[in-house]
């Protein structure tokens, strides 16, 4: 008999006719002869909601009684899927993070996986039970309610895949699989059929939302084969794997929004000392004796303007384009001229192994990917004759 956990995130479960909508899915799976462990998101909408009714309150919320709030939006979720399955006569039993007993450290608002238990699970499953569970929350060793960020909810699936040693971990969500691009950006962004693990992580690193960054690295790290599905529609999705047959020398494109470039008038040593005691994280983009100019989330403004009070002036909103694939420097000064020619100005570039950053404006972002993915993933992979490999 087969074990699969399959996660359904907000949007999946985001009205009541779509959690019947999984309900049909997981009965269709259990028929097939499947043991199950479902994994649910909060329904869409609701996590921002909660936080809006927090910011209400205190524009920077304390950590420990977010998580506590936070928490909150999964136990509907799954106790209105576990209720659809019940009067579908599947046997169901909706379990939060507590009852499963899934542990974290002590890190509120972004917490990682410690131990997941498996007793009270193996149990459920044994007697025939389809076991519904919250994502995105657990508890730390002080027993105090934790979440684990944003898109948590698949480094939860991820991890109780691993604790029962599940054949598959199946992440739905509202594309049908990982493209070469954002296909709502990008009409021509094309769908894989495998991905390698090592080019998932860096593209989930980078901006890519088909998969969060936590998940991809404990699945790495577990060995845990995942595979991204449609909620809506059926299909083979997407296998995350080892497999590196065929990876083209321009895997894809990764656009990371929702950033400030800000100048601040401190060292760099000095200023990331002070960022490391409240857990900021930011980019140093450039630095000058008395200034530097970094590249921070808009989410962290609120935080960076109380730790840096008048030291700090905001330039502008911006976007990082990143190209992912093993030849990929080859193409810094190409890439440059055509993002030039379009009149996008690149305020600063970045470079690892594997991955080209390119830091633009937030207005030109679209432009840029639809420029580069057209000259370095669809005609580049038509002059290769090469299966494409690659993720937005």
């Amino acid at each position: 008999m087969t074990l699969l956990v399959q996660k359904f995130g907000g949007t999946s479960v985001g009205s009541i006719d779509r959690i019947e909508a999984v309900a049909d899915r997981v009965m269709k799976t259990y028929q097939q002869g499947h043991q199950i462990v479902v994994v649910l998101s909060a329904m869409a909408g609701e996590t921002n909601r909660l936080l809006g009714l927090a910011k209400q309150i205190d524009e920077i919320p304390t950590p420990r009684e977010l998580d506590v709030l936070l928490s909150a939006g999964e136990q509907v979720s799954i106790a209105l899927l576990a209720m659809a399955l019940n009067r579908r006569g599947i046997k169901a039993q909706s379990l939060t993070a507590d009852q499963v007993t899934i542990r974290t450290d002590n890190v509120f608002n972004n917490a990682s996986i410690t131990e997941v238990e498996t007793k009270r699970l193996t149990a459920l499953l044994e007697q025939g039970d389809v076991v519904v569970v919250a994502g995105f929350q657990g508890r730390d060793s002080d027993n105090n309610i934790t979440t684990l960020g944003r898109g948590g909810s698949d480094t939860t699936a991820v991890a109780i895949a691993s604790a029962l040693n599940a054949t598959e971990c199946q992440i739905f969500t509202d594309v049908d699989g990982v493209y070469s691009t954002d296909p709502r950006l990008v009409p021509d962004a094309r769908r894989l059929n495998v991905i390698h693990f090592e080019h998932m992580r860096t593209m989930a690193s980078k901006g890519a939302k088909v998969l969060q960054l936590q998940s991809v690295e404990y699945a790495l790290q577990h060995s845990v084969p995942l595979r991204v599905l449609s909620s809506f529609d059926e299909g083979e999705g997407t296998l995350v794997n080892f497999d590196i047959a065929s990876t083209p020398s321009i895997v894809g494109i990764a656009i990371l929004g929702n950033q400030a470039l800000l100048e601040v008038e401190l060292s760099k040593d000095e200023l990331q000392r002070q960022l490391s005691i409240f857990g900021v994280e930011v980019w140093s983009v450039t630095a000058k004796a008395d200034s530097t100019q970094i590249v921070a989330s808009n989410d962290d403004l609120a935080r960076l303007r109380l730790v840096l009070d008048e030291k700090m002036r905001h330039i502008g909103d911006v976007s990082t384009l990143s190209m992912i694939g093993n030849d990929v420097l080859e193409y810094a000064d190409e890439i440059r001229i055509f993002l030039s020619e379009a009149g996008i100005i690149v305020h600063h570039k970045q470079q690892q192994t594997d991955c080209l950053s390119f830091l633009i404006d937030k207005d030109n972002h679209k432009l840029a990917v639809d420029i580069i993915h057209k000259r370095f993933v669809v005609e580049q992979q038509s002059l290769d004759n090469l299966p494409l490999l690659a993720i937005y």
